[in-house]
């Protein structure tokens, strides 16, 4: 049931209601989208087509949560949450979980904070005891909205590249001709074992033939090593061909492939959104990991990006050599975390914060990385499961 907040004048009354189901977040969506275009970084995982999907192959046990709000009949604001039990407390996270980088509150133009005040207050009345929500940018307008209220914990550097002017300027703009030699070297190398091409999917056509192909990769990269992406799993995989599928409506995904004599070596997958690249997965086959195919793959597919119009990228994830060497700057996500109601909600968020804590330090520690992806993995994974995730990107 929707509430309704009174201004001062009558046609600028803004309603609250929540949606509930995918099918009800569909009856928003082109509103929803266009005010996802219209965020400073606009987050290609608050798409509804993506939302939805996640819902519909993540959704049991979980309750979806999306506070909209419409003035004069017309949306303008929203922010959506799924909340599931976590060790017996109401978590609110955002949907997708550690798939959710720049999810925030969205708004209109021309609305302002207040707008995204009420929704986050309406929001907050919702089922749960506790928020934990993951990829919040630094000017979060969840996190102004609560008023300090929030603890915002940075998680993943995401760098940042800008290409106004081509690949090919950018390129040689940020690395050394040693650096490019070694590259070509890379790819003499690679054309070496058989014919070197380069193959990009974008029509639903060309995605659908290519997911078995994405998925193998995926999983011969990652065998025998921790995976916290939802690729290793046959729930995941059926995620993100659903999610992949709808999209490809909107000409958003890409996959670029690196085939020797034919056969896939490499994937780098990206959204296009709003002028921007944003990285969503990658792998490589490790047969052939000595000739650095992940990398090579990444300098294409950034090409192709930037051939197309795309002049921002944003690496999201970590801050791996590469990234780090193209990038102009790092624009951090963060982990937010709330208490909306309770001891439960309190003692959640309490260690939480000291669960990333720990995290944190283990990444830095040999020992202590050891005790957390090892001895801790099966409770890690049960929290997070539940919550907002550890990673974003790849």
């Amino acid at each position: 049931m929707g509430s309704i907040l009174r201004p001062a004048a009558p046609s600028l009354m803004l309603e609250l209601s929540t949606l509930r189901t995918p099918e009800e977040l569909a009856s928003v969506a082109r509103s929803w989208d266009g005010m996802v275009r219209a965020m400073p970084r606009p987050s290609p995982f608050l798409l509804h087509d993506w939302i939805a999907a996640w819902e519909r192959h993540f959704g049991d046990g979980r309750s979806l949560e999306v506070t909209v709000a419409r003035r004069d009949g017309e949306v303008v604001g929203g922010l959506a949450l799924s909340v599931s039990s976590v060790a017996g407390v109401k978590v609110a996270a955002f949907p997708g979980a550690h798939n959710s980088a720049l999810a925030d509150v969205i708004v209109a133009p021309g609305e302002d904070d207040e707008t995204a005040r009420a929704i986050v207050e309406a929001a907050s009345r919702g089922s749960q005891s506790a928020i934990d929500v993951f990829g919040l940018p630094a000017d979060s307008r969840l996190e102004a909205a609560l008023g300090g209220r929030m603890t915002t914990i940075q998680r993943v550097e995401s760098p940042v590249m800008e290409a106004p002017d081509g690949w090919e300027a950018a390129y040689q703009s940020k690395t050394s001709s040693k650096t490019r030699n070694q590259h070509k070297r890379r790819r003499k190398q690679l054309a070496a074992l058989g014919e070197y091409s380069v193959e990009t999917a974008r029509t639903r056509e060309e995605l659908e033939a290519v997911m078995d192909d994405v998925f193998r990769l995926h999983v011969a990269r990652w065998a025998g090593r921790p995976d916290g992406t939802e690729l290793g799993t046959a729930q995941g995989q059926a995620f993100a061909r659903e999610a992949t599928l709808a999209l490809a409506e909107a000409d958003i995904p890409r996959i670029v492939f690196l085939r020797i004599g034919g056969e896939p070596v490499a994937f780098f997958y990206y959204m296009a959104l709003e002028g921007t690249m944003y990285l969503y997965r990658l792998a490589f086959d490790p047969e052939y990991a000595k000739y650095s195919p992940g990398l090579v793959n990444a300098l294409d597919a950034l090409e192709i990006a930037c051939d197309e119009g795309l002049t921002r990228i944003e690496f999201l994830g970590g801050g791996e050599r590469y990234k780090m060497q193209l990038a102009d700057r790092v624009e951090p996500l963060y982990q937010g975390l709330a208490v909306s109601r309770g001891l439960p909600g309190r003692a959640y968020v309490t260690a939480r914060r000291a669960g990333i804590e720990v995290r944190k330090r283990a990444k830095r520690s040999e020992r202590l990385r050891k005790i957390y992806f090892e001895s801790l993995a099966p409770v890690r994974r049960r929290l997070s499961r539940g919550a907002g995730g550890d990673d974003a990107g790849a």
